[in-house]
């Protein structure tokens, strides 16, 4: 029985929409403290005081503390890699971002705690702060007095605000020299708000003798158990850590925060649960960040537009604290590449610090930036050259027969057809019709049409050489317990992982159920984030299920005395002689009830103890893959873009729930055109962010999705058992350049930075006339 490819409905959901599922918010545990930070309001200043005597008057609150009155949490800092700069856990000396907290209140409910919170008084003295366009520049505020601790690696620069910097291939200046061809750009990836229906979220009970659990919305359960046991000074075995229902998460739930670690040691300290969710208006002023990338382009080509060479120099806006947001920019770095076979690529990546809330993974993460600033420059060499955009792509794909494809930035890509791809999203879009009215409309007049095409291969499975754990369990009732250690936060695990290990126990889905997003039941995980789940997840099961018919089999033998060659299975069951599906196959001897046709894995269970297997795989990266097409209509006069339509073709290798992976593709299309038109954390000239609401920050809504077409092209990846490559992060990557493509097509303009607001369109088309 075969569920691979069946669009089931999500098991998952009933609950979700009943309200029966349980979020962070949602548990009630006796006795629990909810947690509120006062946090700062200026983006950068030395802190002379920190008063909280009025907060502890406030009626409710049970504690009010700065670093100083926790000593033992002022030691701490949030575990990081080595080398880079501390982020402490309460704000120490100086803060260095509007809403870093230098104190934290304690109450029995949310409002009480937060009425102490805006009670506590911070004197601080205010600091020059940098701005994000020009952290390097000479006279910069210096965020960091002594950057470079004594024998710490050199990930860290010495150079005020660079926290980290990294080059990929090799310069090619004697191509862009020589060149026929080159052009040059200069882009803008603006800062992102990660806005996820349930912001961050953290409950820890200490139970007894500081065996805590942990209740948090994250993706990373393992990884988190691990930081809390470094803070704590803890065994990882006395920390449990559970998710359970997650209202998304988009990769910026999957670091350590300094409010988690401040929670769990409070929790040990008053010996009584403690909780911090937090609200929106929080996470708008201190939450993590996403993209934030200047970006400076060149790309030479020879007379017929074959490329020749392609440099990418990157700053990245990390924030004040290089955690995660550090090392996402380096993918940029190594996916510069794109779909092409340019001979010579290099890329420089300076990870560089500003005065705003630390920046961190984000839908595709460091993919988007690298395929906008590569599609955006291959279309300014198409108006250069006054070569089609299809046709100058198709000219530089690499080719079917050219795989595996090692690229001058290290990555060997598995396997695809980037042709085909593109082909189709121009079929479906009906593309020579678009380009004759287009000319007719340039000709007759009307709304200017644009077209805009983008293309992109993006790296799916985690950092090279990551693994992830699988475990199938057989059951004495004949159901089976598949473990992962991989953590849904709303993208359909417990349906697909089932249609998995169903289809290799040839079984029914109904009888297989997935338990993953708990350390006291999954022994091992890595993570959730870079389209990894069904990637690796799903391998780790997939060889956990086969690997449990083996031990079945084997065991059987042992039981019937027979040799484990003699011992098929199907279908549930394991029998004696001939082939699975054989009618001369014999009845399973030795029975107490008498002869059997086939012996039921779960009878097997019940005669002989627990069966169980684990698997721990590590396959390589995989790279999937599309072409997407926006076509566009722009008034001039009000600078209104009209999204008309979205074709989205995209190669996630082998699909096991469609459905759900429709559902993925629509999500990320919605991303990808809110960071095309609308969304921008916008930082003020006092250096504070402008959005405090969702009023503020605009986001799309149902209203502003356009018609859009989603198709696939199908190339197993050959690695894994499964053949799957990751889905859901396309939208995010092939959107945005293709939507300001055609933008720029329908106006002949070289470029306008995102987001393309009216007010953005209007004063590039005012200035073009």
């Amino acid at each position: 029985m075969r569920y691979i490819g069946m669009p089931l409905a999500r098991r998952e959901d009933r609950d979700l929409v009943t309200g029966r599922a349980r979020r962070v918010a949602d548990l009630d545990i006796p006795g629990t403290l909810e947690l509120a930070f006062a946090r700062s309001p200026v983006p950068h200043a030395v802190i002379r005081g920190v008063d909280v005597a009025a907060a502890l008057k406030e009626e409710g609150v049970a504690g009010a503390w700065s670093a100083a009155d926790l000593p033992y949490l002022a030691a701490r800092t949030v575990p990081g890699e080595e080398g880079l700069p501390p982020w402490p856990l309460l704000a120490t000396g100086r803060v260095r971002y509007p809403g870093e907290a230098p104190a934290v209140v304690a109450a029995g409910t949310r409002a009480r705690a937060e009425d102490g919170a805006e009670a506590v008084r911070l004197n601080l003295e205010l600091l020059p702060f940098t701005r994000a366009d020009a952290p390097l520049a000479a006279g910069a505020p210096r965020l960091l007095d002594d950057p470079l601790a004594a024998g710490a690696p050199r990930l860290f620069d010495d150079r005020d605000n660079l926290a980290a910097e990294r080059t990929f291939g090799r310069p090619a200046d004697d191509v862009f020299a020589t060149a026929p061809v080159v052009v040059e750009a200069a882009y803008r990836e603006q800062l992102l708000l990660p806005t996820s229906l349930e912001p961050r979220a953290i409950l820890v009970d200490p139970g007894r003798e500081h065996r805590l659990t942990v209740w948090v919305s994250h993706q990373a359960q393992h990884r988190l158990r691990d930081a809390l046991a470094a803070a704590l000074g803890l065994d990882r075995e006395r920390i449990r850590v559970i998710v359970p229902a997650t209202g998304g998460a988009f990769g910026a739930k999957s670091q350590t925060f300094p409010e988690y670690l401040v929670a769990a040691l409070l929790a040990v300290h008053l010996g009584r649960p403690v909780r911090w969710c937090e609200d929106r208006a929080e996470a708008m002023l201190a939450g993590p960040r996403g993209r934030g990338q200047h970006q400076r382009v060149r790309l030479a080509a020879d007379e017929d537009g074959t490329f020749l060479a392609y440099e990418l120099l990157v700053d990245a806006d990390v924030g004040a604290y290089p955690h995660l947001g550090a090392f996402v920019p380096m993918m940029t770095a190594a996916m510069s590449t794109g779909a092409y076979r340019t001979p010579r690529v290099h890329t420089r990546v300076r990870c560089v610090l500003t005065n705003t809330a630390p920046t961190t993974s984000y839908r595709g993460a460091g993919r988007p930036e690298a395929a906008y600033a590569l599609e955006r420059t291959v279309d300014r060499l198409a108006r250069r050259l006054g070569v089609d955009p299809a046709e100058l792509r198709r000219r530089n794909f690499i080719r079917p027969g050219q795989y595996p494809y090692l690229t001058p930035t290290g990555r060997t890509y598995d396997s695809g057809d980037y042709a085909a791809a593109l082909d189709r999203a121009l079929a479906a879009v009906g593309y020579d019709e678009l380009r004759a009215e287009q000319a007719r409309r340039r000709e007759d007049g009307g709304a200017p049409l644009g077209v805009g095409i983008a293309t992109y291969v993006e790296r799916s499975g985690g950092p090279p050489d990551s693994d992830e754990f699988g475990s199938v369990e057989a059951c004495p009732d004949g159901t089976f317990i598949a473990r992962v250690g991989s953590t849904s936060t709303g993208q359909g695990h417990f349906t697909a992982f089932a249609q998995v290990v169903a289809s290799v126990l040839d079984v029914e889905v109904d009888r297989v159920r997935v338990v993953e997003g708990d350390t006291g039941e999954v022994p091992y995980g890595f993570a959730t984030f870079g389209s990894r789940s069904m990637q690796v997840g799903g391998a780790a099961l997939w060889r956990a299920a086969e690997a449990l018919v083996a031990a079945a089999r084997r065991r059987c033998a042992e039981l019937l005395g027979v040799g484990e060659e003699d011992v098929t299975y199907a279908a549930g069951r394991l029998m004696v002689g001939g082939e699975p599906g054989d009618p001369e196959e014999a009845p399973v001897p030795n029975t107490e009830a008498g002869p059997l046709l086939g012996l039921p894995i779960g009878e097997l269970v019940a005669r002989t103890g627990p069966l169980r297997a684990d698997e721990i795989v590590a396959p390589p990266q995989a790279f999937p893959y599309g072409a997407h097409v926006a076509v566009v209509e722009v008034d001039p006069d009000l600078g209104a873009v009209h999204v008309r339509q979205l074709v989205a073709v995209d190669d996630y290798g082998v699909v096991v729930n469609p459905a759900i992976v429709a559902g993925q593709g629509h999500g990320s299309v919605a991303q990808g055109l809110g960071q095309a038109l609308y969304e921008q954390a916008v930082i003020g000239e006092d250096g504070l962010p402008h959005a405090s609401t969702l009023l503020d920050y605009l986001l799309p809504t149902a209203a502003d999705m356009p018609p859009v077409t989603l198709l696939e092209t199908v190339t197993p990846n050959p690695n894994t058992p499964l053949g799957a490559k990751g889905a859901g992060e396309a939208g995010c990557i092939g959107i945005p350049p293709a939507i300001v493509n055609a933008v720029c097509d329908a106006l002949d303009l070289d470029h306008i930075d995102m987001p393309l607001t009216p007010a953005a369109v209007w004063a590039a088309t005012t200035g073009s006339r």
